[in-house]
């Protein structure tokens, strides 16, 4: 076994070091838009609605401003119909502000919603 001495042993981290004392950690705005989109999506009340052009399914869509310990998230939804508007939006603002604390140790200080979109559950096809 060969010990090390001199200017590189002084260098190597210690396995006690502080991860937080390693480097700089910076999240992407772009993460967090995807962490509020994708739990935003992920609420009962939210529903996806079809593109008119494409046909594929949107879900919601987030802007995020503002620093680290006070972000300010602007999201765009479909909600289901018919489910009460106002507790699936105060269930989605929960959900965002603890999801990105949860994932990234930022603040959340508010989340402004709007409901672009009732759509309506998904029916059966009719047979005539």
């Amino acid at each position: 076994m060969t010990a090390t001495t001199g200017p590189a042993a002084a260098e190597e981290p210690s396995r006690d070091d502080d991860p937080a004392e390693r480097g700089r950690l910076h999240i992407s705005r772009a993460v967090l838009r995807k962490i509020a989109e994708h739990t935003a999506d992920q609420d009962p009340g939210s529903a996806r609605r079809r593109h008119r052009l494409g046909g594929g399914r949107q879900g919601a869509a987030a802007q995020v401003s503002g620093p680290d310990d006070a972000l300010r998230i602007r999201l765009d939804v479909a909600l289901r119909y018919p489910s009460p508007v106002r507790e699936s939006v105060a269930s989605m603002r929960e959900r965002i502000g603890s999801e990105l604390e949860r994932l990234t140790e930022f603040r959340v200080r508010t989340v402004d919603v709007t409901v672009s979109a009732l759509v309506p559950a998904d029916v059966p096809p009719r047979v005539e």
